[in-house]
């Protein structure tokens, strides 16, 4: 039985996003310099793949959804950081405080905390 899902991302540039994600809080490593890497989040996991022929394949609608304890707070934080928002904070009909943000490939990465 399966106990948790990992998405895999294809990226760019593999250290480029390492970066980009530690830089918004994530844990990053990167797998013995396979081009592949794992990136973490309050115990959320998105795996990343090198891809060289990414802007041809990567679906820029792609998204993962986080949830937080406290999007309010998380949002502040990115805020002061200068991240890119795609949605500003707000809640939604389906119960949830949320925000979206697009990480260094243009994919879109939700922050949601349950109202």
């Amino acid at each position: 039985m399966s106990t948790r899902v990992a998405p895999i991302f294809p990226v760019s540039d593999l250290a480029a996003a390492l970066a980009y994600y530690r830089g918004i809080g994530f844990g990053a490593r990167e797998w013995h310099g396979a081009g592949y890497g794992f990136v973490t989040f309050e115990g959320a996991e998105i795996h990343l793949g090198v891809e060289p022929d990414l802007d041809t394949r990567v679906d820029r609608r792609s998204s993962a959804y986080l949830f937080v304890e406290d999007a309010d707070a998380l949002y502040a934080e990115y805020a002061a950081q200068g991240v890119e928002f795609a949605r500003g904070l707000g809640n939604m009909p389906w119960h949830c405080r949320e925000f979206v943000v697009k990480d260094c490939d243009g994919r879109l990465l939700a922050f949601g905390a349950n109202l």
